[in-house]
């Protein structure tokens, strides 16, 4: 069986240097954001083009504590409106209303699966006052059309790049220059659960931002409010980057590259020899804004394809099987529709794309495929 994904396999590089940095980090002492928290915000700040990173709990929370940062900077308050494409996973709708706030929900293209930018200026009203756009699967929003709405709106821009690492927005009307995932908004937030492009061995996340005021309050909010020990400015949370974790994301951070490299070589074999009708392919142009965390695969006959890869000796994953809008645990909106988003929730498969695949498991996909 060839699996969708092997973290023991994908870490193994890395044994021996995560081994070492393990011993340094027991023999230092150091526990609580230490040297290789300050190392790793420098070092991903850096990568990502922006001025500061703040490394927080998870991907989650750093969606929570900007939206916070932005209430306690009076850039928004409680019961204003975020938009947000239908189709996300439910943690950035889940941080929407976590700091009390409001989502309104955008579908998204069909083609790339990320919102529509067209649509989104229809859904702006005077409650307003940020826009949340997703670079779902690991390709980047139309983040020049999006930004040049917030402006003519005069909203923000939070992205949610829990899936981009090392994404790239070609030079366009709003960047004059290349830019990455993390650098193409007001503030944004990253996961490093371990399953992402640049994976920790546990939860883990951070916020990249070039604002001075937000970065100041964001350092305070995750460390209970405060900024001198025992003094709190605010009314803050517990969400600090474990110094274990930014250990091991120091070590990985230098081939994050080489693994989107890697990623997009196996993501453009599998566009160019994957040929059935039954199946509808990702769309790509090719350029560096797509760093394929996830390989999506769309039929009208879901299971049963996933039924036959199985019993063909390849394992896959649904990303996602409810639509938010259609979860238990958001009821007041179980009677909305969105057609596209129900339909992407209802037909898309994940087949596995990474760095371990061999040569004749990638050959053995795309012939399975094509003899669906």
């Amino acid at each position: 069986m060839i699996p969708f994904l092997n973290l023991k396999k994908i870490n193994e590089p890395f044994e021996m240097m995560l081994q070492e940095k393990m011993k340094q980090f027991l023999e230092g002492g150091w526990y609580i954001l230490g040297n290789e928290v300050k190392t790793f915000e420098v070092n991903f700040a850096s990568y990502c083009g922006a001025k500061y990173c703040i490394g927080v709990g998870n991907g989650l929370d750093a969606l929570v504590l900007i939206f916070k940062a932005y209430i306690q900077l009076g850039k928004m308050q409680k019961g204003d409106e975020v938009i947000v494409p239908a189709n996300t996973y439910i943690a950035s709708i889940l941080a929407i209303l976590q700091a009390d706030l409001v989502p309104v929900l955008v579908e998204p293209k069909l083609d790339t699966y990320n919102i529509n930018s067209e649509e989104i200026e229809a859904k702006i009203t005077s409650k307003t006052k940020a826009i949340l756009p997703v670079h779902l699967y690991g390709q980047l929003c139309e983040m020049n059309q999006i930004n040049a709405i917030a402006q003519r709106y005069n909203l923000l821009v939070v992205e949610d790049a829990a899936q981009a690492h090392g994404s790239k927005l070609e030079a366009g009307s709003w960047k004059l220059e290349e830019a990455r995932a993390g650098n193409l908004s007001h503030a944004a937030a990253f996961s490093f659960y371990p399953g992402k492009n640049l994976g920790a061995l546990g939860d883990a996340g951070a916020i990249t931002t070039n604002d001075d005021e937000l970065a100041t309050v964001l350092y305070s909010l995750r460390n209970y409010g405060s900024k001198v020990k025992y003094q709190n400015d605010f009314l803050g949370v517990n969400s600090r980057l474990d110094e274990l974790q930014a250990t091991f994301l120091n070590v990985k951070l230098p081939y994050l590259n080489k693994e989107n490299q890697t990623r997009k070589q196996i993501a453009k074999r599998y566009l160019s020899e994957i040929k059935n009708d039954k199946i509808v392919l990702p769309f790509w142009d090719g350029l560096e804004n797509h760093v394929f965390h996830l390989f999506i695969i769309r039929t009208s006959n879901r299971s049963e394809l996933q039924n036959y890869l199985k019993e063909n000796g390849v394992e896959t994953m649904i990303h996602y099987p409810i639509p938010p809008h259609k979860q238990k645990a958001l009821y007041n909106w179980n009677h909305l529709s969105f057609p596209i988003t129900e339909k992407i929730h209802d037909e898309v498969l994940s087949i596995p794309l990474n760095s371990t695949l061999s040569e004749e498991e990638i050959k053995h996909i795309i012939s399975i495929l094509n003899n669906y």
